[in-house]
This record gives structure tokens, sequence and C-alpha cells, in this order.
């Protein structure tokens, strides 16, 4: 039977739900899991070439692109499993050689991919990239998925968005617990404005933007479908209420280590961000547990369209494309600076 697989990863919603059913596969294997992504070659882009020129330090920040983030996302997936993973970024402009090459390095005895079915959409794992694994590669590929074959284009979109934005939170929240842990063994501070960032990301996009859509939309369709999952809805929604008071405690426990840098309000930093670190896994937990898959059973086609466009931050007054934008910005200067 197998016993490591390589995953590769790309910027797409079907790459969200293709990690996902690789860590399930890999937990019930019980085998190593390695996430690949093949980033494309940034200084061979005009934008690269200028700011190369322009900003040696720009440029060393910029190359990597979105590739943190990419792989953030999946191995925050692996995280929530508690499965042990490896992750690894290429620079080629050929991915599929990427893929089979890291492949053979690592050991791997199995490629666990998806295909977007057709060409022309953005992200790395097109499928001619997935045809040319197919063909050239000497070990099983198993091909999870085809997105143009997906029955429910509107519910796939709309669960990958809302399981995505949890393996965003998930990442900024281990970027933190990284950073502060780093910090009681070395004893050096920990910069200020790099946490004050963290705290404004759980405030107005986990707070102000994420959670009040899933009442919006998720649990309030839900709750017009089934009464199956009231309990747990009640539970979600209480603790979408509580949520401000364990962000104020983080906020409070950083504007006083910013004051006075120390181990004892460093300590009790790390309390504050472990506080609310668990109240947030246990809270996704119980989404993706219990509630996403009650969404796909009761839900219907016209919700999940309205689902997947609010959560896109399409149509709605509340939720505007220029915030999201940001943050996801945002999500990517903080995972990168927390690494």
């Amino acid at each position: 039977m197998y016993q490591h697989i390589l995953v590769p990863v790309d910027d797409s919603a079907l790459s969200i739900t293709t990690v996902g059913q690789a860590v399930a596969l890999a937990l019930r294997l019980d085998v190593r899991i390695t996430f690949f992504h093949a980033r494309p070659d940034f200084s061979a882009t005009s934008d690269g070439a200028v700011l190369h020129a322009m900003s040696p330090k720009g440029f060393e920040d910029m190359a990597p692109g979105n590739a943190i983030a990419v792989l953030a996302r999946a191995e925050s997936e692996a995280r929530m499993a508690r499965l042990a993973f490896t992750s690894i970024a290429r620079t080629t402009d050929r991915p599929y050689e990427g893929i089979l090459d890291a492949a053979r390095e690592q050991g791997c005895d199995l490629i666990f991919m998806a295909s977007h079915g057709k060409r022309g959409l953005k992200g790395l794992l097109m499928g001619s990239q997935t045809r040319k694994v197919l063909e050239h590669a000497t070990i099983p590929v198993l091909v999870s998925s085809t997105e143009s074959n997906v029955a429910s284009p509107d519910m796939e979109r709309a669960l990958a968005i809302v399981q995505g934005e949890h393996r965003s939170m998930g990442a900024v929240m281990h970027g933190l617990r990284h950073l502060l842990a780093e910090a009681r063994v070395s004893g050096e501070p920990v910069d200020a404005g790099l946490l004050r960032s963290i705290v404004f990301y759980f405030k107005n996009f986990t707070e102000a933007l994420h959670h009040p859509k899933e009442d919006a939309y998720l649990f309030d369709r839900l709750k017009a479908r089934s009464s199956d999952s009231l309990e747990v809805l009640e539970v979600l929604h209480a603790q979408h209420a509580e949520e401000g008071g364990f962000i104020k405690a983080l906020d409070a426990a950083v504007e006083a280590y910013a004051a006075a840098p120390g181990a004892a309000r460093l300590e009790a930093l790390a309390e504050a961000g472990d506080r609310y670190a668990e109240r947030l896994w246990e809270h996704m937990s119980l989404e993706e547990k219990f509630i996403l898959p009650a969404c796909r059973q009761h839900l219907k086609g016209n919700d999940w369209a309205d689902i997947a466009n609010a959560f896109q931050s399409n149509g709605d007054p509340r939720f505007d494309e220029d915030r999201k934008v940001g943050f996801d910005k945002l999500f990517l200067r903080l995972v990168s600076l927390t690494k």
C-alpha cells in the first residue's frame, strides 16, 4: 500500500477541496503527505524585472508570490486534522515537471491531484498539466475530481470559499503562536506592529466579515431548510457573539506587551492567544463536522448560488469586494512574516 502522497496545490477553489480529500485519504491510510506548489518565475515578468532593478529587497519579498499563502492554507488543513506534513515550493514554468521531480526526490509513491478539465482557467493545475503528469509519471496518479464534471458548481464553489477562509484564519493563528513560541525561546521581542496587524485581521475579517456572512447566509438558509441542526447552530451563534471578548482580550494583551515587553507580559499574551486559538479551532471544527455536511444535504441550487456570491462579496453592500481583496493581501503579508 502507499506510504507517501504528493499533493500539488494552487490558488483555486478546486485546490481547497482537493487538499481536504487528500488529507482524509492520508489519515485513512496512515501515510505521509507532502504539499507541492509550482510557482511561475516572477523575474521573467515585466513587473518582476522592473522591481528587481529598482528595489532588490522588494523583489526578494515579492518573488515567492502567493506560494507561501497557497501552502499555508494546505498546511492549515493538515494541522486541523492533526496530520504531519511537508511543504515544497519550486519556481518553474513547467508545473508537471516540477510535480514529477518533487515526487521522485521525496520518495512519494502516489500523486493525488485534481484537474480543472479545460484550458484558460486561472491556476497551475490545468487540465493540460494533469494530462502531462499522467503521461509521464512512473508512479500511480489519482485524479480526485475534474472541475468541469462537478454536479453542483455553485455548491462546490461556496464550500471551497468557506473552507478556504477557515484555512486562512487557521494559518494566521498558527503564525501568531509560532511567533510567540519563538520569542519565548529566543528572548527577542516580537514586533508590535505585526502583532497589531494580526489582531486587526481577526477583528476586521474573522469577526466583522466572515462570521456575519455565515450567520446571514449559511446558518439562516440551513434553518429554513431543516430543523436537524438547530442545537449546533445555537452553539455556533453563541460562539460568534462571544468572539469579540476573545479578540478584545488578545488586543489588550498585545497592547500591554507593546507598552512594556517582558517575560510576564509575553506569557499573558501567549495565554490569550491560546484561549482564542482553542475557541477558533473548536468553532471551525463544529462547522465542518456538522454544518457543512448538513448544508450539502439540505440546501438547494439557488441557496448555493446566493451563498457563493455573498462569500465572494458580490451583490451585497455589507460585504464589498475591496475589503475582501484587502484582507487577501493582508493574509499573504501575515503568513509571509510569521514563517
